[in-house]
């Protein structure tokens, strides 16, 4: 069983004691990133096949597959340095971000700086979120325990019945609808400031 620290890294045991990558692995591991990248960005994630990736990449099939079950672990492995960074921000941040701040602006701040990484990146958390997904992400394990922990601090009765409908408007498919109905990021966030003032007062 992986620890709360490796949960809240987005990472497994395993893969942190994984041996050094071979010169050629890298390569292909940076080839097939870089066209995931291109396809995610430039179509809807949800139609990029992982021949498409393939093909793209200059890699056979085989090659692919060793390294990445399916085109949501791809995804996850490119959204993994930015979200590593939020990460960061929120255990060891400066407030409201990160700890000394009230939970209801901890929570406001937390709201903020998702959407900026949808803004960014939308694309690939929309393919690395698609569907029940997004649930088995170690990311979405970190953004649990952190609303969780909020919710707690805040004495919040059921914290538990809280937290997936509080990060419910943080999914990519909610975001991008909003923003094809024309809200802006600037209003999403104020939206999402307001619901976490309510909720955490």
């Amino acid at each position: 069983m992986n620890s709360d620290m490796d949960l809240l890294s987005g990472h497994s045991t395993a893969e942190s004691a994984a041996p050094a990558e071979r010169a050629d692995a890298a390569r292909n591991r940076a080839k097939v990133l870089a066209a995931a990248a291109e396809l995610f960005a430039t179509r809807d994630p949800r139609t990029v096949t992982m021949d498409d990736i393939a093909k793209a990449a200059g890699v056979g099939r085989g090659t692919l597959y060793r390294r990445y079950p399916d085109k949501n672990s791809i995804a996850v492995a490119l959204l993994d340095e930015h979200e590593r960074a939020l990460q960061e921000k929120l255990l060891r941040g400066a407030p409201p971000l990160g700890p000394g701040a009230a939970p209801a602006e901890r929570l406001a701040a937390f709201y903020a700086a998702m959407v900026e990484l949808l803004d960014g990146h939308a694309d690939l958390v929309l393919g690395a979120e698609t569907g029940g997904a997004r649930f088995a992400t170690g990311a979405y394990g970190f953004w649990y325990l952190h609303v969780r922990s909020l919710l707690v601090a805040a004495d919040v009765e059921e914290p538990d019945a809280m937290v997936d409908p509080l990060l419910a408007p943080l999914a990519a498919e909610v975001y991008q609808q909003q923003r094809e109905r024309g809200l802006t990021s600037a209003q999403i966030t104020a939206a999402l400031t307001g619901m976490a003032r309510a909720v955490l007062r």
